[in-house]
C-alpha cells in the first residue's frame, strides 16, 4: 500500500512551524483516539498514521532527512507500516504525551514528593466593619498536622533513609498496556512518591507529620470586605515525608453595622431630618466609620430621599492608596403626634399654600382631571 505524505496526513505544508505541526496533530490525535473510536479499525489506522507523520515531522533531523529523501530516508530497518516495520507505538504514544503534558511517560528515575504535599486549611474570621476600615491583628488558634520534630518530616527513623519504591522502581508511575498503547498511572504503593519507608519513625508511623494545635498571628488589612479571601502560603497542614505544606485560606466576614451599609468602598447612610429643616435649610452633624464627625449643609428646599456626597469619608482601597465615599441619604420625617400650636402653625401653613398654588400640586391636578375626563 502507498504511504500518504506525512504533510498530507497532518493537513499542513513543509514550511509548518513546529507548533504548528505539533497543533495539527493534536486535533487528529483526539479525534481519531481509540478510547473514543472504540472498535473503529479505520480510526485506528489514522491515529497510527497520524502518530507516525507526527514522530517524524516533530524532530528537526528525521524531518530534514524526509524533506529531502521522503520514506526512503526510513526504510531498510527504520520502517514501521511500509518502512516503519520496527515503529512501537505503545513507546512512541507515551514519548508524544510526555511532549504535549511534560514529564510523566518516561525518563529516568525520580521522587515526586509534591504528591505528598499537605493538605490546605480554611479558617473564617469574623470582623467589625470598623476594624475592616482600620485592618487589625489577631491570633487564631486552629488544629493541623506539622512537621514530625523526631524524623524532620522524613518519616524515617533518624539515621536511616527512604529507599527506593520496589514497584515503580522510584518512579513514582507505573505503566500498563492497553492495545497498542501505554496507561501510566500513579504507583499506589508509594502514592508517586518513588519512595519507601523502610525504618518508620516511631514517633510518627512514617508520616513525617503529627496532629497538634496551632496557634497563630495574622493581619487583617485594612479595606477587606465580606467574603474577602486572604492566603497564607505554607501555613496549611504539613506535607507527608518531607513534601511542602499546604497552604491556609483565612475567609472573611464582616458584620453588618447599626448606621452604615457598604457596597465596594462606599459607605451608605441615612439620616432622618424634620419638615422645618428640609424647608428652610440647616447644618447637622453626622458620625462617620473612622470615629469623628462631618458637618452637612442641607439645603432650604430639599427633598425627602435626596443623596448628599462625602467624598474620602468611605472605606480604604484594599489595594492601592485612596478611600470611596459616604453618601448621605436624607429622609424628611413627617411628625406623628402634633401638640395644639403645631397644628395652628401648619394649618395657617397650608392656607397660605393653598392660596399660593404651588406650582407642582397645580400641574398635578390639571393631569388628573384630564385623565378622568378621558
Amino acid at each position: 500500500m502507498t504511504k500518504r505524505d506525512y504533510y498530507d496526513v497532518l493537513g499542513i505544508n513543509n514550511s509548518a512551524s513546529p507548533e504548528q505541526i505539533k497543533s495539527a496533530y493534536r486535533k487528529l490525535a483526539v479525534k481519531y483516539h481509540p478510547d473514543k473510536n472504540k472498535g473503529d479499525k479505520a480510526s485506528e489506522e489514522k491515529f497510527k498514521e497520524a502518530s507516525e507523520a507526527y514522530h517524524v515531522l516533530s524532530n528537526a533531523e528525521r524531518k530534514q532527512n524526509y524533506d529531502n529523501f521522503g520514506h526512503a530516508a526510513f526504510e531498510n530497518g527504520g520502517g514501521g507500516r511500509g518502512g516503519f516495520g520496527n515503529f512501537d507505538f505503545s513507546s512512541h504514544f507515551s514519548d508524544i504525551f510526555e511532549d504535549f503534558f511534560g514529564e510523566g511517560f518516561g525518563g529516568g528515575k525520580r521522587t515526586r514528593k509534591s504528591n505528598n504535599r499537605g493538605s490546605d486549611l480554611r479558617y473564617d474570621l469574623s470582623i467589625s466593619l470598623n476594624e475592616a476600615y482600620t485592618g487589625k491583628k489577631q491570633d487564631i488558634k486552629f488544629s493541623t498536622s506539622e512537621k514530625c520534630d523526631t524524623c524532620k518530616g522524613s518519616g524515617s527513623k533518624p539515621g536511616h533513609n527512604a529507599s527506593s519504591c520496589s514497584m515503580c522502581n522510584g518512579h513514582g508511575q507505573v505503566r500498563s498496556s492497553q492495545g497498542f498503547f501505554t496507561v501510566q498511572q500513579t504507583c499506589p504503593q508509594c502514592s508517586g512518591s518513588g519512595e519507601q519507608i523502610t525504618n518508620p519513625c516511631s514517633s510518627c508511623s512514617g508520616q513525617g507529620k503529627k496532629q497538634a494545635s496551632k496557634r497563630l498571628s495574622v493581619t487583617i488589612p485594612k479595606g477587606v470586605d465580606d467574603g474577602t479571601r486572604i492566603r497564607l502560603a505554607g501555613k496549611g497542614e504539613a506535607g507527608s515525608r518531607g513534601a511542602g505544606s499546604g497552604d491556609l485560606y483565612l475567609f472573611i466576614n464582616v458584620y453588618s453595622h447599626d448606621l452604615f451599609k457598604r457596597s465596594d468602598e462606599n459607605l451608605y447612610f441615612e439620616c432622618p431630618i424634620s419638615i422645618a429643616d428640609a424647608a428652610l435649610g440647616s447644618t447637622i452633624e453626622i458620625p462617620t466609620i473612622d470615629g469623628g464627625k462631618a458637618k452637612i449643609k442641607i439645603p432650604a428646599g430639599t427633598q425627602s430621599g435626596k443623596q448628599l456626597r462625602l467624598k474620602g469619608k468611605g472605606m480604604p482601597y484594599i489595594r492601592g492608596s485612596g478611600y470611596g465615599d459616604l453618601y448621605v441619604q436624607l429622609n424628611t420625617e413627617v411628625p406623628i403626634s402634633l401638640n395644639k400650636e403645631q397644628k395652628e402653625l401648619l394649618e395657617k401653613f397650608r392656607q397660605i399654600e393653598n392660596e399660593k398654588s404651588n406650582p407642582s400640586i397645580k400641574k398635578f391636578f390639571e393631569k388628573a382631571k384630564n385623565f378622568w375626563k378621558n
